[in-house]
């Protein structure tokens, strides 16, 4: 028996990220995909706010990633929860050793709606030894004349409470220019330290070569941080701007559901190595299922939610 099959969809499949779900308002276009619900470019007119990456390419360091139940990285992939241990399959090999941004990077999500301005995906998170949980999430995209806006709700559908975390992995554009050419802000006043691992240690005043409460060149720095005790303007938005020779900013805000950032140059990533910057919102800092350091206890039948956005001025 032979079936017939949209050539629309014939041709996502043959995407490595699925579908290519378009949404524009005027001059600002962006692209989400079906795997992994990731943002695979934003522009207004003919200007990039995030570094893009093809629709016949995996996204080449996490770029747009979407990162549930947990951001960053997990030490040996071990971690303590109510009295019992679990193990999650290492993703980062050595030297480091860890379980890399969450679950979801590497899923189909389900299209819940798609309007010429706005698309909204969900996933089911399958409950697996590592993580015995099953979580629902729902995820946004907006775009307007005012930039465009994220927001994800993921509720626990289990019996027991569950360890979560979440945060997004967009790169900030330089425009075509070298990043050394460009300045950074970063509204936070603590540095977290790490060690060889990238795994927290403390945390220290976001003074001398960790200030970036005011415009700094970015030549010859080279960040994989994280950042806590983030500042918020009137409007309670934390921002973090990459500025170009040109005078151009791509910036990206989250609200107060968000309280920590992670910075990347991308120094040696392949991929990434200068072409933009990380500037990834999150809920908690890399190793929180072991430090329980902002770490969610979410509640059975619990939602929650965080809201973040991405502007060109």
């Amino acid at each position: 028996m032979t079936t017939a099959v949209a050539s629309g969809l014939v041709s996502a499949r043959k995407n490595p990220t699925g579908q290519q779900l378009q949404i524009s308002d005027g001059e600002h276009v962006a692209v989400v995909t079906e795997v992994g619900a990731n943002l695979r470019s934003y522009r207004v007119g003919d200007r990039d706010v995030i570094t893009p990456f093809d629709q016949d390419e995996l996204p080449p360091a996490s770029h747009g990633a979407v990162l549930v139940p947990w951001p960053n990285r997990i030490g040996d992939g071990t971690y303590e929860w109510d009295g019992k241990t679990y193990r999650l399959p290492l993703t980062e090999h050595a030297p480091r050793l860890t379980a890399l941004h969450g679950l979801v990077c590497w899923t189909r999500w389900d299209v819940v709606e798609h309007t010429a301005s706005s698309v909204t995906l969900a996933h089911d998170l399958v409950p697996n030894p590592g993580y015995p949980w099953a979580l629902h999430s729902e995820i946004t995209y907006t775009v307007s004349h005012d930039g465009l806006e994220v927001a994800l709700t993921t509720s626990n559908e289990s019996d027991d409470d569950a360890p979560y975390g979440t945060g997004f992995h967009p790169w900030l554009s330089p425009g075509g220019a070298d990043l050394d050419e460009c300045t950074l802000r970063i509204d936070a006043e603590r540095h977290v330290t790490i060690d060889d691992r990238l795994l927290p240690t403390g945390t220290e005043k976001a003074d001398g070569a960790w200030d970036f409460t005011e415009h700094r060149s970015l030549k010859d720095v080279a960040l994989d941080d994280a950042f806590v005790g983030i500042t918020r303007n009137a409007k309670g938005l934390s921002w973090i701007e990459l500025t170009a020779p040109d005078g151009r900013t791509a910036a990206v805000w989250t609200d107060e559901s968000m309280d920590t950032w992670q910075v990347c140059t991308g120094d040696g990533l392949v991929g990434a190595d200068r072409t933009g910057v990380a500037a990834e919102p999150m809920t908690c800092i890399a190793d929180a299922f072991r430090t329980g350091q902002r770490l969610i206890r979410l509640a059975p039948e619990q939602e929650h939610t965080v809201r973040w956005g991405l502007v060109l001025r």
